[in-house]
């Protein structure tokens, strides 16, 4: 596909999403970033690529819920026209003892994880297959992509995760025949999560055989790279610096 003068819908207005904004942005991508309640760092990053000449718009929308989905969708289409491109970003990254595990809990890491991305794909499908095709992709993680529960506590997540390979798999199959392919990056050491110590940081670099963290532009890089992409469909693409080898 030819990135220039489309239109991305990206689910999850921080953190990673920022950059995956800002570099599809730079390359003539009008941008919509939808939030739930990162209301401030999703109008920073439009504000950012107005700043430099580009086209973007902020959402509010809760993306475990399908009549938002199909509003977010539909004002993306407004604003510019047509829909290329969907990035499911929105994820929650949170841990629960297993003991402490509640039925709310399940949901909703269940719903912000993988529910998301399904309900994000039904909506915009009919807008993809009105412009003759789009990209799909999904975000899980390294460890479900390894299929390897490493850490405690982290049992919804991970379920989700797994289940975001499944459903990319599921879409991409479905989906081929309308030009749309859909795809998954499964990230490893990027960005330190919120209140890690220096030590922790330091003993993930030294785990990872590239020996550091990637940074969100390794993210932003792939990510373009799938956009771009005429014969690449199903896969899950792992973006840790070898994490998964140790």
């Amino acid at each position: 596909m030819q990135i220039k003068d489309r239109v991305v819908v990206i689910t999850g207005g921080k953190r990673i999403g920022c950059v995956v904004a800002a570099e599809l942005a730079s390359r003539g991508v009008d941008v919509v970033v939808s939030y739930r309640s990162s209301k401030k760092s999703a109008e920073s990053v439009v504000d950012d690529i107005r700043s430099h000449g580009g086209r973007a718009v902020a959402v509010q929308a809760d993306v475990t819920c399908a009549t938002d989905c199909n509003d977010l969708m539909s004002h993306a289409v407004a604003e510019f026209g047509r829909i290329d491109i969907l990035v499911n970003m929105a994820s929650t990254y949170r841990r629960i003892p297993f003991d402490e595990l509640t039925e709310a809990v399940w949901d909703q890491d269940l719903g912000s994880n993988l529910k998301s991305a399904y309900l994000c794909a039904l909506a915009v499908v009919p807008h993809m297959r009105a412009v003759g095709g789009g990209r799909i992709i999904n975000f899980s993680d390294w460890l479900a992509q390894s299929g390897r529960p490493r850490y405690f506590g982290f049992i919804p997540y991970y379920v989700a995760k797994a289940g975001t390979v499944a459903l990319t798999e599921s879409l991409a199959l479905e989906l081929a025949k309308d030009g749309i392919l859909v795809n998954a990056i499964a990230p490893g050491p990027i960005i330190a999560p919120s209140g890690s110590s220096e030590a922790e940081i330091e003993e993930v670099a030294k785990a990872t055989p590239l020996g550091r963290w990637g940074g969100s532009m390794e993210i932003a890089k792939v990510v373009v790279d799938l956009i771009e992409s005429d014969f690449i469909t199903g896969e899950t693409i792992r973006v840790d610096g070898g994490r998964h080898l140790n």
